[in-house]
């Protein structure tokens, strides 16, 4: 393998929160479209970046990367003192201390902010570290391409001292061990202080103190040309810096208006950007140069125990497919109520359901929990059409946790398992996108769990299921509107034409005048709506697309000695939309078919070995059915 003629480059990256998360994944594409050296990631991040983006690169498999989080904060305490004014708070100082987060073997490395995007190989920007001079160069920086250190941008305008205009911290080449010789982090602190006394606070984070010192020090700096960090902000002379747009090889849109930048190339920069923006991120998993990476023998392991002849080896082979997963696309703020009681609604869609979310957020006010398999384009379609939307902007309890497409079918039951595992209250209720609930329903079934105390016993609370057919339902207010509904034909139970069986046990007849809660016995092809803890079993991954999926789980459940309890007051409304693409195939193809009928009876010989004797029932009414 050629991986000894290039060396692996580090590259250091403070990312806190959310959106800089998802901004920082658009930097990290465009540095690995280019690449062609071993890459090592060092993210300097708070919790939430953390738990994204280690799942994010844990799913990517990109091979021939590594990455390592460093905790921001316990570096809190290192800058805390500096009053900063900028937009990026306190996380925008914590580059000054990276010649301490960083490995002390680490000896130089590129520092980024999270608005850049790379039009080049970063391996050229790497190899300017052999062109600094001298013992002293140790801060590989672009000048300034604004006005701001020069100071008179606006009446009373008082920058930090910068030498000329002043230097911009958005591309940063670091010497860290000629740093730590040079007692780097004894000279920006004496620095900060002094000005600190007349200056009050920093406009620019680091920026100032980077600055200030290095007006002191000039000696410090080595130029870098200014193609490695062209400046977007709305100051700037950046345009200065090219003759030809071809020599551009990193764009930092640095200004909290970004995209919308005056310059007169913005087009061909923002075309670049939605580029990798849009791009997909699969195909960056590709080898380099035929290397074989790490990651892939563990797939491989299992899926060379399949046989490629078996005409269900794709069925099988989507169960081992890993997909790139990327947690809280969107800000997520919610702590569960203190009493034991909250319930999270968990549900999983792709694109054509979008139109959903909205009216599932004005029935269902407790937290949600929602995986949404979409391809990178499409993802960044839901983030224009969210942010769009009043509804979901003013919600800060909902999850949305995007799974990337691939291969040609709908991982239905991984999706909801991604959504499952993200839930953080006792209880969960297991949905699906078509369905709205009654309004109320949330603090119903937390009334519930006291009443029916599920905290100490194991049961799956049912909500009927119920559907209707037109797209402009009055939905009932109650259960007695329902019921005249549902008299009057504009309701029915649900699948009532296609597919009695699944909902069958529920015992509509019995619903109708029930005013207390009821137990049911699990029956063939059992697949209600339930609530459950959160530490219920989750979904076999076997089974994708349309059929099967919530039958088997259910069949879990009952094997695991779950009661089915039926809640009288409770109740949701499936509604209609165009037939979901897999349940065609599952209509007009055989071999779906047979494969999910062979897949049947595998899960039901696996049950029968982890249940025994207990799972015999489901053995014999798959052959009554």
């Amino acid at each position: 393998c050629h991986y000894f003629s290039y060396p692996t480059i580090h590259v250091a990256i403070v990312c806190a929160g959310y959106n800089a998360s998802r901004d920082v994944v658009t930097l990290v594409k465009s540095v690995l479209f280019h690449r062609r050296n071993p890459l090592h990631f060092h993210f300097i991040t708070d919790s939430i970046a953390q738990q994204i983006l280690s799942s994010l690169f844990h799913t990517w498999m990109v091979p021939a990367v590594r990455v390592d989080f460093y905790d921001a904060d316990e570096l809190k305490s290192e800058v805390s003192w500096i009053p900063n004014k900028h937009y990026s708070g306190i996380y925008g100082l914590m580059k000054l201390v990276l010649t301490k987060t960083l490995p002390s073997d680490l000896h130089r490395v590129i520092v980024l902010d999270t608005d850049i995007t790379f039009a080049t190989d970063i391996a050229e920007l790497w190899a300017v570290f052999h062109k600094f001079k001298g013992e002293m160069q140790v801060l590989g920086l672009v000048e300034n391409q604004s006005d701001w250190y020069l100071g008179n941008l606006w009446k009373n305008h008082r920058p930090w001292p910068a030498l000329g205009r002043g230097f911009n911290t958005g591309v940063i080449l670091l010497l860290l061990d000629r740093l730590r010789k040079l007692r780097w982090e004894q000279m920006w602190r004496l620095t900060a202080e002094r000005e600190l006394m007349s200056m009050l606070s920093t406009s620019l984070a680091d920026q100032d103190i980077f600055n200030a010192v290095i007006k002191q020090n000039p000696f410090l700096v080595h130029q870098l040309p200014c193609f490695w960090n062209v400046q977007l902000s709305d100051h700037t002379r950046s345009e200065q810096c090219y003759k030809d747009v071809s020599d551009l090889k990193v764009i930092h849109w640095n200004s909290p208006k970004k995209l919308r930048v005056k310059n007169k190339h913005v087009e061909f920069f923002r075309n670049l950007y939605l580029t990798f923006l849009e791009y997909d991120g699969n195909l960056l998993r590709r080898e380099l140069f035929g290397c074989p990476s790490e990651a892939d023998h563990n797939s491989e392991n299992t899926l060379s125990e399949l046989d490629e002849d078996d005409p269900c080896y794709e069925f099988r082979r989507e169960r081992f497919t890993v997909h790139r997963t990327h947690l809280y696309f969107l800000h997520y703020d919610y702590e569960p109520s203190s009493d034991n009681t909250d319930v999270t609604l968990v549900a999983q869609l792709s694109m054509d359901r979008l139109q959903m979310l909205e009216a599932i957020c004005k029935h269902w006010e407790g937290p949600i929990s929602l995986a949404l398999y979409m391809s990178d384009a499409e993802a960044q379609q839901f983030l224009r059409y969210a942010q769009a939307s009043e509804v979901l902007m003013s919600r800060g309890n909902v999850g949305y946790h995007i799974v990337y497409k691939e291969g040609q079918f709908y991982p239905v039951n991984l999706l909801r398992n991604v959504a499952m595992q993200q839930v953080n209250t006792p209880y969960m209720f297991l949905s699906d996108i078509d369905f709205l609930p009654m309004y109320g329903l949330y603090e119903y079934l937390r009334k519930s769990v006291v009443q029916l105390d599920m905290a100490h016993t194991k049961k799956a609370l049912v909500v009927p299921a119920f559907e209707t057919l037109r797209y402009r339902l009055s939905y009932p207010k109650s259960k007695a509107e329902l019921l005249s509904q549902l008299d009057m034909g504009t309701l029915f139970t649900f699948r009532y034409h296609v597919w009695t069986k699944g909902h069958a046990p529920t015992n509509f007849a019995k619903w109708r005048t029930a005013t207390t809660p009821y137990r049911v016995q699990w029956e063939a092809d059992f697949e209600p709506y339930v609530m459950v803890r959160r530490d219920s079993p989750e979904y076999d991954r076997r089974f994708v697309g349309f059929g099967w999926n919530k039958v088997a789980h259910i069949m879990e459940l009952d094997a695991q000695e779950y009661e089915f309890v039926v809640l009288p007051n409770a109740y949701m409304i499936h509604m209609p939309h165009a037939p979901s693409f897999d349940i065609t195939k599952f209509r007009s193809n055989k071999q779906y078919r047979v494969c999910l009928k062979t897949l049947k009876e595998e899960f039901q010989q696996n049950m029968s070995r982890r249940y025994g004797f207990a799972a015999l029932k489901y053995m014999t009414a798959e052959n009554n059915s």
